[in-house]
């Protein structure tokens, strides 16, 4: 008998025994993290000091890692940040930082602790995963020395990087994501040289992984999702929420919807910095989520999913985001036309003087279209319509072209843009749409007490955003969000 076909019974097997371990479904669940922050200082603690800060955040993960597995849980997101915090400077982060080898490597640090040196927070995090039989998802620091020789070495000899990994249900390191797109204040750590895009096969779908800022540009996440098509985001972050229309549970459950795909966002929890919102997003709607600026407490979210989503049947279907809107005539537009902030960003707006109707608002190449019927419309509450059609510069540089229908926070036209989170207008119906030149166009609802509208609005194939019917609460934004990458 030759080798390949003594080879051919087993592998045979293995493909059998994975497909029969194969799942429609998988039950996902992502912690808010309050977490337990060091001093701030600009000196760096010893290593012993840096460790117990970071025990103690993992008891508290790992009681929601454990309680995860006993609901059911295949897979578990912890947040960003979420082992040792964001208040560093790059030397006083080296303390926190550890070794992370490619997961080629075949290695369960559970068992083999030493193998890379000193490693107890993988060692940790992997005797979580194999002790509670789920994949473990969390956020370190990674280290890696270089030299003169490389050119872009840092002063100092080594790269830090933020970083993801996973431990599969053995507590085997399976994946590592290096951040590509750090946020402005994260000076304590390097740009990896090229964007990573991460994915790894489960009985339950095809994942991949990036963290937080990541998001809002192409690589790495338009690239997992529309090039390597995995079926399940994992989202660690730090996300701090930004009214009206970067709001944690709303944006994140948009670009779920957006991209077809399932987002597993664990967020931290520090109301001082507005950083609360996580959630589990399918391309339907929100199956859980949480918003807490109330309280300091973590949260656990469980919900089921489907492993791919792209095959089921409650998935959307593809949309012509510009469809409808290119092929109407303009509906009437209102001589009051006027300027407000977003974000830095500069808005047309136009007021909706009436209770019910149809309008149509221009920037540069960007048309929206409006039509509208508030249950009632109140003489203390003022709404408007806004286009944006330009490159957003302020903590990044993106491409935005945005369609709005919001809430000003006061009868005030020069509020309009101003975050506000309560409302107190219904409406009977509503249907957005823009001639936008990008294809991906993330659709936004939200509702007053910063609540998600899960159920309660559709996208149609032509583009158009409406309601299914009379909204169930007031209304503060109603967005088709734009990101055109190719303008950035």
């Amino acid at each position: 008998m030759l080798p390949s076909q003594a080879l051919l019974p087993t592998a045979v097997f293995a493909l059998t025994a994975l497909q029969a371990l194969a799942s429609d479904t998988l039950i996902a669940a992502v912690y808010e993290h309050a977490v337990i922050l060091p001093d701030a200082s600009e000196e760096p603690v010893s290593p012993s000091q840096a460790l117990a800060l970071m025990n103690k955040n993992m008891d508290v993960l790992e009681g929601a890692i454990r309680e995860a597995a006993q609901q059911g849980a295949h897979i578990i997101v912890t947040p960003e940040d979420g082992i040792y915090g964001w208040r560093f400077t790059r030397e006083s982060i080296y303390p926190y930082l550890e070794d992370i080898p490619d997961p080629v490597v075949n290695w369960i640090p559970c068992t083999d602790p030493s193998r890379f040196g000193p490693t107890p927070v993988q060692e940790r995090l992997s005797c979580m995963a194999r002790n509670n039989s789920i994949y473990v998802v969390a956020n370190i620091g990674d280290k890696k020395p270089c030299d003169s020789s490389d050119p872009d070495c840092p002063r100092d000899g080594r790269y830090q990087y933020n970083t993801d990994v996973v431990f599969d249900p053995q507590g085997k390191l399976v994946a590592r994501y290096h951040k590509y797109n750090l946020f402005v204040v994260e000076s304590q750590f390097n740009y990896p040289k090229e964007p990573e895009a991460v994915t790894f096969e489960t009985p339950f779908g095809k994942f991949g992984i990036f963290t937080c800022f990541d998001i809002l540009f192409y690589e790495p996440a338009v690239v997992l999702v529309s090039k390597m098509q995995v079926d399940t985001v994992l989202f660690p972050t730090a996300w701090m929420n930004v009214l009206p229309f970067l709001t944690a549970v709303e944006f994140h459950s948009a670009w779920a919807m957006g991209m077809r795909v399932n987002v597993l966002a664990a967020n931290t929890h520090n109301t001082s910095v507005a950083m609360t919102g996580s959630g589990i997003y399918a391309p339907a709607g929100a199956r859980t989520y949480s918003y807490n600026m109330k309280t300091e407490d973590g949260h656990l979210l469980i919900a089921e999913l489907d492993a791919h989503p792209r095959l089921s049947p409650a998935s959307p279907p593809a949309v012509s985001w510009n469809s409808y809107a290119l092929s109407v005539e303009r509906f009437s537009q209102n001589d009051h036309e006027f300027t407000g902030i977003i974000f830095q960003d500069h808005f047309t707006f136009t007021e909706l003087t009436k209770p019910g109707g149809n309008l149509t608002l221009c920037q540069k190449d960007l048309c929206c279209h409006l039509s509208y019927q508030m249950t009632e419309k109140r003489d203390d509450e003022v709404y408007v319509l806004g286009a944006f059609d330009d490159l957003h510069v302020i903590e990044g540089q993106y491409y935005l072209q945005i369609c709005t229908l919001l809430k000003c926070p006061s009868t005030n036209l020069s509020t309009c843009g101003q975050p506000v989170e309560t409302a107190q207008t219904k409406f009977e119906m509503f249907s957005l749409s823009g001639t936008f030149g990008t294809s991906y166009v993330f659709p936004e609802v939200l509702y007053s007490g910063v609540q998600l509208a899960p159920g309660e609005f559709e996208v149609l194939n032509d583009g158009r955003l409406i309601n299914k019917e009379k909204t169930t609460k007031p209304v503060i934004t109603v967005t088709l969000f734009g990101r055109w990458y190719e303008r950035d």
